[in-house]
């Protein structure tokens, strides 16, 4: 069996390994965001040798991101959405480095084809890992200190995210 012919449940939900069910990556994920968080994923499992504990919150930011743990990607729930968002975020500005994301990548990450329906709650999960100093909010190039704000906002890492590897 290669990679690609992973054996799966007849409702696509898991997949099999050596007789074993593993939860299987959410499928609405966009094909480039999928790369990018599976990419995260391997880098923090390479990691986790050497950097221990701060490469496992890697890992299992990541595979929040990709659906594989935390709640069922079938059946979100709020408090399960904004986790996942969270834990996008985090995955996606610990692999962009010193680049930027904007919210709507994590909405796309946890909504797939309805997106835009999690594009306020993605906002609202930015400014709170914003006050928790995990991430700064920027508009135009100059960080935002209310909550309040109208417009397109993009979000850069702050020295509060956990753990970003010297890794490329």
């Amino acid at each position: 069996m290669t990679g690609n012919d992973v054996e799966r449940t007849e409702d696509g939900r898991y997949i099999v390994v050596r007789g074993r069910r593993w939860r299987a990556s959410d499928p609405s994920i966009p094909e480039k965001l999928r790369s990018e968080l599976v990419s995260a994923l391997m880098t923090g499992r390479r990691l986790v040798k050497t950097e221990g504990d701060p490469a496992r919150v890697m890992v299992h930011d990541a595979k929040v991101a990709l659906g594989e743990r935390g709640d069922p990607w079938w059946q979100p729930t709020e408090e399960g959405t904004r986790a996942r968002l969270a834990a996008t975020i985090r995955t996606l500005l610990r692999s962009r480095g010193r680049g930027s994301i904007c919210p709507s990548d994590a909405a796309r990450v946890a909504g797939g084809e309805r997106w835009r329906d999690l594009m306020v709650t993605a906002r609202s999960v930015a400014f709170d890992l914003r006050d928790d100093g995990v991430v700064s909010v920027t508009q135009r190039g100059e960080r935002v200190t209310g909550r309040e704000v109208a417009g397109p906002i993009r979000l850069i890492a702050d020295d509060g995210l956990e753990f970003t590897p010297t890794e490329g």
